[in-house]
C-alpha cells in the first residue's frame, strides 16, 4: 500500500492541473488493474477480486477490468462447482455475466452446472444418504495407499537387501491389496446401483440385478 501511495504521490506531480481528475483516474485504474492481473496469475482470486472491483469503482466502464472481475468470477465459479456447491457458484456465474455477458466459457459452465443441478435432484430423491457413502468410500479408497506403501517399501529394500523376503512380504502385501480393491469394487458398484436407481433388497443391501435406472451413467 505505501509503494502504491508514493507512485500516486508521484503522478500527482507529473500530471498537468488541467488534466489532473482525468489523469489520476487514469493512474488509479492502471494500478489496480496490474494488481488484479498479478493477483490472478498467482491463483490469488480473492485479492484479484479485490482489485478489479476497487478499479470498477472509479471506472465503471473500464473494459480492462471488466474483463478481469469476470474471468476471476468464473474462476470462483469453477471452483465452486468443483466442491459440490452449486448454488453459490450460480451466484458467482451471474456476477461474470454483468461484466461479460457474450462470454462463451460463462455459457458453457451454466449449461454443466444446470445439468449437474437436475442430477443432483434425482440422486437425492433416489438416495438420500449418497453423500454420506460416498465420503466413506473416498476414505477407504484413501486407506488403499498404505498398503500400496508397504509394497512399494519392500521393494525398495529388496534393492539394497537383495533379500527375496523383501519380495515374499510385497507379495503378501499385494495380496491384502487386492482383496481389498475387489471389496471396494464391489461396493463401488452397489453405490452407483442406488445411485441411478435407489433400488435394494428386502435387506436393504443392493439389488444384484440392475433396475431400470432414472439416471444412466456411462
Amino acid at each position: 500500500m505505501n509503494r502504491f501511495v508514493r507512485m500516486l504521490a508521484l503522478a500527482l506531480l507529473l500530471v498537468p492541473a488541467a488534466g489532473c481528475a482525468g489523469g489520476v483516474t487514469d493512474f488509479i485504474v492502471q494500478q489496480r488493474n496490474a494488481q488484479g492481473d498479478r493477483a490472478l496469475n498467482r491463483g490469488n482470486l480473492s485479492d484479484a477480486q479485490l482489485s478489479y472491483r476497487l478499479a470498477l469503482q472509479v471506472s465503471p466502464d473500464d473494459v480492462h477490468a471488466r474483463a478481469g472481475m469476470a474471468a476471476v468470477q468464473l474462476k470462483i465459479a469453477a471452483a465452486l462447482y468443483q466442491t459440490s456447491k452449486i448454488d453459490e457458484a450460480v451466484a458467482a456465474l451471474a456476477i461474470a455475466e454483468k461484466y461479460d455477458p457474450e462470454s462463451v466459457r460463462l455459457a458453457e459452465l451454466r449449461t454443466e452446472i444446470g445439468e449437474a443441478r437436475v442430477k443432483r435432484e434425482i440422486v437425492v430423491s433416489n438416495y438420500p444418504t449418497y453423500s454420506e457413502t460416498g465420503r466413506g468410500l473416498r476414505r477407504s479408497y484413501l486407506g488403499l495407499r498404505t498398503q500400496t506403501a508397504t509394497i512399494v517399501k519392500a521393494l525398495e529394500r529388496f534393492d539394497y537387501t537383495y533379500d527375496s523376503q523383501e519380495l515374499t512380504k510385497a507379495i503378501r502385501a499385494s495380496q491384502v491389496l487386492n482383496g481389498e480393491v475387489t471389496r471396494l469394487s464391489a461396493r463401488l458398484a452397489a453405490y452407483r446401483q442406488l445411485v441411478e436407481s435407489g433400488s435394494t433388497d428386502r435387506n436393504g443391501e443392493a439389488a444384484l440385478a440392475p433396475a431400470a435406472s432414472l439416471l444412466p451413467l456411462p
